[in-house]
């Protein structure tokens, strides 16, 4: 059932269904600078994996799982970004910082759903450097065309069920009281701080489904690179154990990133959950997005040469 969402008064609701998004700062010199600097890194991450995804896309020497993955990756982390940043934008030059209920709701769904679908994916991509450093007789069957299909949508499957369970448990809740949102999007912590209706199925339910979506996959992405550095270390010419580390140094990185990010946001209690954790919210909401093209095509040659080509493929039809 759908509950109002607004100011107390004498006890009763003002049926309002809106929450006010205040963003990190409300001083209108902060807001300035905060525009400005989200605005250069929404930019930023938006050309980074639109690159990505058209080089993936239009060079077939990367059509292998490994890139099919890193290109769902970015569509990822790009619907992640367009979900989050441009209503922030919008907040810090508008005098109206309210979202609608369903706006809210809406945006916590993309927001639980892309975070696991993003970890799923991460984890996939585990297992293809597994296959290809541990078990590379096996790769071709292992990682055929459509095993990996199955594999990603298994992946949606999963992070579309678990944003529905978390969105749809949510509109259960009462919210009463203050309605103000003192964080940049609509976040499930500081929604449930704000409900006055018992809350523990919530709880209970994001901690078993959570442990599932995120613990599992990072158990397995640990498990996959301990036998991958075993193999590596096996390997007997420092070359060969270099070129190998290096095929999954980037996929490690952007783990690594991830997940340090996320721990600094969630593994806390409820009750300390504060405007303090700003910083690290920005870090995991827009800066690892941002960073992952970075990632991925720094030392990469194949991705820096369809990078090129495609560039000069683009400058070549401006100046036909």
């Amino acid at each position: 059932m759908l509950q109002t969402v607004g100011e107390m008064d004498g006890g009763n609701q003002s049926g309002v269904f809106e929450f006010l998004l205040l963003g990190i700062s409300e001083s209108p010199e902060d807001q300035r600078v905060l525009f400005w600097m989200f605005l250069s890194m929404y930019l930023v991450t938006v050309v980074g994996h639109v690159l990505i995804i058209l080089a993936i896309s239009f060079d077939s020497r990367l059509h292998t799982p490994m890139y099919f993955l890193l290109a769902n990756l970015s569509l990822t982390d790009l619907f992640f970004v367009t979900n989050t940043i441009p209503k922030m934008l919008v907040n810090l030059q508008s005098q109206n910082k309210a979202i609608s209920y369903v706006g809210c709701l809406t945006q916590l769904y993309f927001l639980v759903s892309l975070v696991a679908l993003d970890n799923l994916i991460l984890a996939a991509m585990a297992y293809d450097r597994y296959v290809a450093i541990c078990r590379p007789l096996h790769y071709i069957t292992a990682m055929s065309p459509g095993l990996c299909m199955l594999l990603l949508t298994l992946c949606w499957v999963l992070s579309v069920l678990y944003g529905l369970i978390h969105t749809v448990l949510m509109t259960r809740v009462n919210f009463c009281g203050s309605r103000k949102i003192h964080y940049i999007f609509c976040e499930m912590y500081v929604l449930l701080r704000l409900a006055c209706s018992n809350t523990q199925l919530n709880h209970t339910v994001l901690i078993a489904t959570g442990s599932f979506v995120f613990f599992t996959p990072l158990g397995f992405m640990i498990m996959s690179y301990v036998q991958i550095i075993r193999t590596i270390l096996q390997i007997p010419s420092a070359t060969g154990k270099y070129k190998a580390f290096s095929t999954c140094a980037s996929h490690l990185a952007v783990v690594t990133l991830f997940y340090g990010t996320l721990f600094m946001v969630y593994l806390q209690p409820l009750n300390t959950y504060s405007m303090k954790d700003s910083v690290a919210t920005v870090m995991y909401a827009i800066v690892t997005p941002m960073m992952n093209p970075f990632i991925y095509s720094l030392r990469n040659k194949d991705m820096h040469g369809a990078l090129g080509r495609l560039l000069q493929g683009k400058a070549f039809q401006r100046l036909t």
